[in-house]
């Protein structure tokens, strides 16, 4: 037997990045991909196959927005449950962000949550550190030792940087170790107090609304500070039409500016938050249909690079409280994949174009290992059943997190295996020898 060569055979590789869409047998040795091959060639003596028929193979997805909140906040989630979510979902490498407590600001944390993927040994944990020392939004932190420790992007996730003279810096400052930075676009006053979006459904409710320009206005004033300094600049859970026509110019001018939408955000409105529902509480709120339809064109035409699920797991304090009062944010990792090919199954986005939001274009972004089936490639895959139907069922994620607003929704499409370096971490029946 070969323990160390694993052959994914009768299955349909979709690899954006080489442009390969089609029955193919991949080859995994040494936990590099060694070939992908015409399905009617033999596989190696004694190499373990794995029946992957009416599946897809495809490049490991990689999310670029998870909270873990190790250190600080373990109860509501680890680097160890996190990552158990993350291959669970069909995801091999995640960015953890740095709203930790304390603040991931400096070197020594970075190592320490690098430290901790090690120790749980499933997915790869890519660290950001924080753009500000405590997230503040006043002293910039010491951008290349947290480089030299490991971190592969630098945001203040959670709030903006409402100084612009400090965001100009920290752009000049973050080019020097070519690290891009992920910005939450939030103008605080303009949003001030606000719960969820302001529109038709904040006013039936009662509920003080967070504007879409409040949004808008911190987006273009980035593109412009990128404009001017160079820097490499990534909008995080992007939700406004304004934002996306604001990445679309900044793509046309040939800025280094890059952009993330989340599965909440183009498959809810916000009449989800009609049954003051706190699952569907969230920054950026969900927005209107006219927003969803401009985020879901972004994702067809190329605008918006990549889906990031900005996993953000809570426990019951923090949500089962008054609406207004509830924490922000929802998990994400283990429904990321029937969200997206929704999408799919409704013309919006192609097989190829969804694979590709979940894996190269993350992948990208951040400069990231893997992306890609290429031989010689890190063995980081993913087998998707497209077909498969399935009740999400929050009791039984893998995350400490249960708070989804997708409780009890039928859903399409799962990952079944994941592989990371040649490493079976999630699934593997249907395998023989």
């Amino acid at each position: 037997m070969r323990p160390d060569m694993i052959v994914l055979k009768n299955g349909r590789v979709i690899d954006p990045a080489s442009g390969v869409d089609g029955p193919r047998t991949v080859l995994i040795e040494n936990g590099r991909i060694a070939a992908i091959q015409d399905p009617a060639l033999p596989a190696p003596p004694g190499a373990t196959e794995i029946d992957c028929a009416g599946r897809w193979i495809v490049p490991g997805l990689i999310d670029l927005h998870v909270h873990l909140r190790e250190p600080g906040e373990e109860y509501k989630e680890t680097v160890a449950t996190g990552v158990r979510a993350a291959v669970a979902g069909g995801f091999t490498a995640v960015v953890s962000m740095p709203n930790t407590r304390p603040v991931i600001d400096n070197a020594h944390l970075v190592r320490f949550v690098l430290d901790k993927a090690k120790e749980a040994g499933l997915a790869r944990v890519h660290p950001a550190g924080a753009v500000t020392m405590g997230q503040k939004g006043e002293q910039l932190a010491e951008y290349g030792d947290m480089k030299a420790a490991g971190a592969v992007a630098l945001t203040d996730d959670g709030r903006p940087v409402m100084d612009a003279g400090v965001m100009r810096r920290a752009l000049e400052y973050a080019r020097a170790f070519d690290l891009p930075i992920m910005v939450h676009e939030e103008d605080l006053r303009l949003a001030a107090g606000a719960c969820m979006h302001e529109g038709e459904v904040s006013m039936r409710l009662g509920l003080k609304g967070f504007p879409a320009a409040a949004e808008d206005v911190m987006v273009l004033r980035d593109v412009e500070l990128a404009a001017l300094t160079g820097g490499r600049l990534h909008i995080g859970h992007l939700s406004t039409a304004g934002a996306v026509r604001a990445v679309r110019e900044a793509k046309r001018r040939g800025l280094r500016v890059t952009a993330e939408a989340t599965p909440h955000h183009f498959t809810l409105t916000d009449e989800a938050v009609a049954t003051y529902d706190t699952n569907a509480k969230m920054c950026p709120p969900l927005r209107s249909q006219e927003h969803v339809e401009a985020v879901l064109e972004g994702l067809a035409d190329g605008t918006i690079d990549a889906i990031a699920t900005d996993h953000a797991p809570h426990s019951s304090v923090e949500k089962d409280v008054e609406f207004e009062r509830a924490a922000n944010g929802i998990v994400g990792l283990e429904t990321a994949v029937p969200l997206t090919l929704a999408l799919v199954r409704r013309g919006i986005l192609s097989e190829k174009r969804a694979i590709e939001l979940l894996s190269t274009g993350p992948a990208r972004c951040f400069g990231l290992p893997g992306g890609t089936l290429a031989a010689g490639s890190p063995a980081d895959v993913t087998v998707i059943d497209p077909a498969v139907e399935w009740t999400v069922e929050p009791a039984s994620f893998e995350s400490k997190g249960r708070n989804t607003p997708f409780g009890g929704w039928k859903v399409q499409g799962r990952a079944v295996l994941t592989l990371v370096e040649g490493r079976i971490v999630f699934g593997g029946e249907r395998s023989s020898r």
